[in-house]
């Protein structure tokens, strides 16, 4: 049998992608089997780097870097370095409540390459008409929207109900999950009433220091579309690691990283 070649493999990743399915690639980058690949995903594995032992580490290493959202260069075993490589899904934006403040986020999410869900038990609500152009439109409570939902480190939950029936179990329930962004709707006191609520609901401090609330940078916009430019503001720069606060009084480089 002809082993794959590394060209196929990542082809293989890429085509997994577009299907759906997160993939990771494994190159060995110092010892045996120089340049040797294996293609890793939830539906199985393709290609070898020499033996059944490593493929094995490989494995491991690979759903482990998934999960983490790490990538690059890390050792397999004491001889043998790997070079990890993830091909993800878009990241994923979850919106619990179909109001307008959603539908200009969706609209400004989709320039950002963001897969879309909104979420809302009120059907007169979450419609077709209202969000066309969506990912998933789930007639649901936030807690079934999320067992339905592939959630993950690179998944932000936006919770606009901006009522106690509905925002509370959201938030909960988001809590539950990995996201690594959750952001709620709300004046600085219905924060501070609902902090003590879900205190109380079993939610702890170090649970709701997760919790972005009020929602968004302060850039003093009160339309929906303002709110959502200031959403996603904040969103990205937690998942960047910024604080958010203006580029004149920040330090080092200030684009992901670089100088200048």
């Amino acid at each position: 049998m002809t082993e794959p070649s590394g060209t196929s493999l990542l082809q293989k990743a890429r085509d997994s992608v577009a299907a759906g399915t997160p993939a990771v690639v494994v190159t060995v980058v110092r010892g045996a089997k120089l340049g040797a690949k294996m293609l890793w995903s939830a539906t199985g594995r393709e290609g070898t780097l020499g033996s059944d032992e490593l493929d094995d580490l490989a494995a491991d290493l690979a759903a482990r870097s998934l999960a983490d959202g790490n990538t690059g260069l890390r050792p397999l075993t004491q001889d043998i370095d790997v070079f990890v490589d993830l091909y993800t899904l878009p990241p994923l934006l979850v919106i619990i409540g179909a109001v307008h403040v959603a539908q200009a986020l969706v609209q400004f999410a989709e320039r950002l390459g963001f897969r879309i869900v909104v979420a809302d038990a009120r059907s007169t609500l979450a419609t077709p008409e209202r969000f066309p152009t969506v990912d998933e439109l789930l007639v649901a409570w936030p807690d079934d929207a999320y067992t339905r939902l592939p959630i993950s480190p690179t998944t932000a939950i936006v919770i606009l109900t901006h009522d106690p029936k509905f925002d509370e179990p959201a938030i909960l329930g988001a809590l539950q999950t990995n996201a690594g962004y959750i952001g709620a709707v709300g004046s600085r006191k219905t924060n501070v009433d609902r902090r003590q609520r879900l205190l109380e609901a079993g939610a702890s401090e170090a649970d709701l220091d997760r919790l972005h609330g009020p929602i968004g940078l302060n850039i003093g916009g009160s339309s929906p579309e303002e709110m959502a430019i200031s959403i996603l503001s904040e969103i990205i720069a937690v998942r960047n690691g910024r604080s958010g606060g203006s580029l004149k009084a920040a330090q080092g480089g200030i684009r992901g990283g670089a100088s200048g």
